[in-house]
């Protein structure tokens, strides 16, 4: 809605330059309706509240309140906000959109702002060309080579047992030997 013209940069065929792929929001985890949660939502990923949440909201990625949903935060943090349900807080995103059904009580800085008709916003709303979100730094989840090599070493100490063939076969024949003897 509120998107500036550009043009495209004219290709020269001796130098082109790959441009960065971006990549493609999408949620990765879900509470839902008729679940009420308190506490903190921090981290990298989509999450959809579609039931009650109750806290602090600071993600990198998206976040979508449902129509179901019902969100109470001092200040939701999030690189994209789509709402359907209800948000009674502050809103700092890169990138809001209220739907039709959506209710916002709160303050909004955002960079983009999309809106359905029928949508609720009671606040006021501060565009900047960049919003810092402040979010926490994003963990190395690249394990180290000392931590690979001990998990190879713990997986390589682990000793499974195999099975003896021998060994039901003598069992066996020890029955049937004490059968044999009380027959007698």
């Amino acid at each position: 809605m509120f998107k500036r013209n550009s043009t495209p940069p004219e290709k020269n065929s001796k130098s082109e330059t790959p441009q960065p792929v971006q990549a493609v929001e999408r949620i990765t985890s879900v509470l839902g309706t008729g679940l009420i949660w308190h506490g903190s939502i921090n981290g990298t990923g989509g999450v959809r509240i579609e039931g009650a949440f109750e806290g602090e909201i600071a993600l990198r990625g998206m976040l979508v309140v449902g129509e179901t949903g019902r969100v109470t935060c001092q200040n939701v943090r999030a690189n994209t906000v789509i709402v359907a349900g209800a948000v009674r807080g502050n809103i700092t995103t890169q990138k809001l959109e209220i739907r039709a059904s959506g209710r916002v009580w709160g303050d909004v800085v955002t960079t983009a702002f999309v809106t359905e008709e029928g949508a609720f916003l009671r606040g006021q709303i501060r565009m900047e060309e960049t919003v810092e979100l402040n979010l926490e730094p994003v963990p190395d989840t690249t394990p180290s080579e000392a931590a690979v090599e001990e998990s190879i070493a713990q997986t390589a100490a682990i000793q499974i047992p195999t099975p003896d063939p021998i060994m039901p076969a003598i069992e066996s024949t020890q029955k049937i030997m004490r059968k044999k003897k009380g027959e007698a």
